[in-house]
């Protein structure tokens, strides 16, 4: 594809010859000629210089480049259409492997991909164009949208509702039963059904190997446009709202609520039944023990206001030598006190 072609597939400016043809896509480091990269992050700014490509994606801030450029206010999004353009993903033939087993009262709508050795239960549903890869289980009486990708291994218990659009990657299950007991009096734990039901919205990912599991009353909801990456924990009960990031081992206790655009970084956790504001923010490996303010920023175990936090780790750092300080006026004190006796 010429560069002129590609800048109006992205809605980028562009600045140099436009007959140039690429290719791929590449980083700053590892690109040559027929290559594309970018420069979304001003840090690696100095690494422009030095670049091969042939042309660069650029904010329009950036005053020089080695090749052509493309320029735009969005960087990192025009990066990611580029791929997309330059490497349409593949898409499996349509229809039912030989070796799928699908139940006869499944509901499979036009040019849906069935791989080898998935299961369709009885009553499920799966909208057009959707691909189900290999070894995928989808329960009796689920029910998911159009165009929805999902990977290998996933299981999708029964009466799941999953939207359009949505990719669930390799190995996760949804629609696991949370995790719920009762006490009996000789010490034993009597399991409480699950009968709940999870709803995913549309153009959701779940990450590999990750869970979401169903309640014994009630549902699970994971709103739409939230993006799960791998080994996320989402218990019974939990809503999540809208174009939400939770990022690696993220885990988060029964009955909490997430609302929109809340981001919590990675190996962070939230305890069951506590409410995260619009927009918040919880630091790494942070535990959220109660309500989260909307936009706040919060981090530490127990998660706190971000600044508060930071200044309390500057000062951890300093304890051994305040503690030596501390050592040192207390012999200083004594001495003196010893004189004046």
């Amino acid at each position: 594809m010429t560069l002129a072609d590609l800048a109006v597939r992205l809605g980028c400016r562009l600045e140099g010859d436009g007959a140039i043809e690429v290719v791929r896509v590449a980083s700053l480091e590892e690109a040559g000629p027929g290559d594309l990269s970018f420069l979304a992050n001003a840090r690696y700014a100095a690494r422009l210089s030095d670049t091969h490509a042939s042309a660069v994606i650029v904010h329009p801030s950036v005053e020089t480049a080695p090749c052509a450029r493309l320029e735009t206010d969005q960087p990192y999004l025009a990066f990611a259409e580029a791929v997309e353009v330059l490497t349409p993903p593949g898409r499996p033939t349509p229809g039912v492997h030989a070796l799928a087993a699908v139940d006869r009262s499944a509901e499979i709508g036009p040019d849906v991909s069935i791989g080898a050795f998935a299961c369709i239960g009885a009553g499920a549903r799966l909208g057009a164009r959707t691909i189900i890869e290999p070894h995928v289980v989808i329960g009796g009486q689920a029910v998911l949208g159009e165009d929805c990708h999902i990977h290998a291994h996933v299981s999708i218990r029964d009466g799941v509702c999953i939207g359009s659009r949505v990719i669930i990657q390799d190995a996760a299950v949804i629609g696991s039963d949370g995790f719920g007991f009762a006490r009996r009096r000789d010490g034993t734990h009597k399991k409480i059904l699950q009968v709940g039901r999870v709803v995913i919205e549309d153009d959701v990912e779940v990450g590999a190997q990750s869970a979401v599991d169903r309640p014994a009353v009630g549902e699970t909801r994971i709103g739409r446009g939230t993006k799960i990456d791998n080994l996320v924990q989402v218990a019974h009960g939990v809503h999540i709202g809208r174009n939400v990031i939770l990022a690696a081992q993220v885990g988060i206790a029964g009955s909490t609520v997430l609302d929109d655009d809340v981001v919590m970084a990675g190996q962070s956790g939230a305890t069951g039944h506590v409410h995260l504001g619009r927009g918040a923010k919880v630091g790494a490996k942070s535990a959220v023990t109660k309500h989260v303010a909307p936009g706040e920023h919060v981090a530490g175990i127990p998660a706190g206001e971000v600044t508060e936090w930071r200044e309390g780790v500057v000062l951890i750092r300093r304890l051994p030598d305040m503690k030596k300080d501390l050592a040192d006026v207390e012999a200083r004190l004594a001495a003196l006190e010893a004189r004046l006796k």
